[in-house]
């Protein structure tokens, strides 16, 4: 699967979810994806400066009657935990988080694989479901995990990593 198509099925599976609120953090790795939903007339693209502001956003489009996603970096999910444990989770709102998992296999920045290193453990503590996507197959299972989040009102968190986006071009 090319980058573009993976990006335009990344969104058409938000799209079919009905997932029309999506706020985005700026990401290298998530590019292609951020570009595609600004494209799309049925989604609502509200970027934002920081994550747990991006998760606030969210509650207030739920809250609205809107099915939202937030499209992020890994290295801010320490900045997020209060905004999920005291927001998404208390009130038990949905809120699929398309996550690239910086610091992963291929990665080519040294500083990020810290927060790599504690990704995983910070979501299996918030008892939030975690998919990690690391072959572009992987994507299949996207409308799935979309369908499930908001069947049972979490959050769950889609880590896609470099070997998922096919490396920087460097490797």
């Amino acid at each position: 699967m090319s980058e573009m198509s993976i990006d335009k099925r990344i969104v058409d599976d938000l799209v079919a979810n009905d997932i029309s609120f999506i706020t985005t953090v700026p990401c290298k790795q998530l590019a292609g994806v951020i570009e595609e939903v600004d494209s799309r007339d049925e989604i609502f693209h509200i970027p934002s400066n920081k994550e747990d502001e991006g998760m606030g956003l969210c509650a207030g489009a739920w809250m609205g009657g809107k099915r939202p996603a937030i499209i992020m970096q890994n290295t801010a999910i320490g900045v997020t935990i209060n905004t999920l444990a005291t927001l998404t989770q208390y009130y038990r709102m949905p809120l699929p988080m398309l996550i690239s998992y910086r610091g992963e296999l291929r990665e080519p920045v040294a500083c990020q694989v810290e927060m790599a290193i504690h990704t995983k453990a910070l979501l299996a503590q918030m008892n939030i479901p975690t998919y990690h996507f690391h072959k572009q197959s992987d994507v299949e299972e996207l409308d799935m995990i979309l369908k499930y989040t908001f069947m049972c009102n979490k959050p769950v968190a889609i880590l896609t990593d470099a070997n998922f986006w096919g490396g920087y071009g460097d490797q």
